[in-house]
């Protein structure tokens, strides 16, 4: 009988050359392949939500894959993450409908940033945050936050380099900057992403906290389309997938 599985995932990406599998490199998707077809005993071929790039790490990353095999659901959870490396978990694991897919069935993600707003670095935490070490001012990037939310066309907040879209307009839901000590999060929620643009917003949210852009410049950056008038695209480091959301599975 062949079942269809969804997986949630954590992985730190430091080791990784991104998701997306690649010859002759170690990626995510290449290793939890290589693992689920020894555990399965055939081969497997996973679909994943997000293409994280080298170095971005995830909390909540989903992957839904299907076959006739023969091992209980509960198993493979325990058995994956028994031979997996301890750069990756497998968190949860539930059997989905057959025709559910975990990318085309996603209604939206959420992605998390993080900076270290100081000039003193911590060795430990290099491959986890974007250190800045001037002063930024929170405020201003939050009121930079709010001219993103909504339906736009972020045509300037896309990297060239990635996979071909039809449109660039999508919608963001919402977003937070906020500030704890010298660690500032910047979490935003979209219907979807282009190549880069959280890493893009953040640089640009950035050089609004550095003063170099003002709050009340976004909304024509946005119109202008143009990638030269947004930030720069932040370190990959410092990225986290939170969470993507399924409207039929209610998570």
């Amino acid at each position: 009988m062949v079942r269809n599985l969804l997986f949630t995932i954590e992985y730190d990406g430091s080791d990784f050359y991104g998701w997306q599998r690649q010859p002759n490199v170690p990626t995510v998707q290449g290793v939890l392949e290589e693992v689920l077809s020894k555990i399965c005993n055939m081969p497997i071929a996973i679909h994943g939500t997000s293409r994280t790039d080298a170095g971005v790490h995830a909390l909540g990353q989903r992957a839904s894959f299907s076959g006739d095999f023969g091992i209980p659901t509960d198993r493979i959870l325990f058995a994956t993450n028994n031979m997996l490396p301890p750069s990756i978990c497998i968190t949860a694991v539930e059997e989905v409908p057959a025709d559910f897919h975990a990318r085309f069935n996603a209604k939206g993600k959420t992605y998390r940033y993080k900076i270290k707003n100081t000039s003193k670095r911590n060795v430990f935490d290099r491959n986890y945050v974007y250190y800045v070490a001037a002063p930024l001012k929170v405020e201003a990037m939050a009121e930079a936050a709010e001219h993103l939310v909504g339906t736009h066309d972020f045509k300037c907040f896309q990297a060239t380099g990635g996979p071909e879209k039809t449109t660039t307009v999508r919608t963001i839901t919402e977003m937070k900057v906020q500030q704890d000590g010298d660690e500032i999060t910047i979490d935003v929620t979209g219907d979807g992403f282009l190549y880069n643009m959280v890493r893009i917003i953040v640089g640009t949210l950035v050089q609004v906290g550095l003063g170099k852009i003002s709050p009340n410049q976004i909304p024509g950056i946005i119109q202008s389309k143009d990638r030269s008038k947004a930030g720069q695209t932040a370190p990959p480091q410092g990225l986290y997938l939170v969470q993507v959301h399924y409207e039929d599975l209610k998570k």
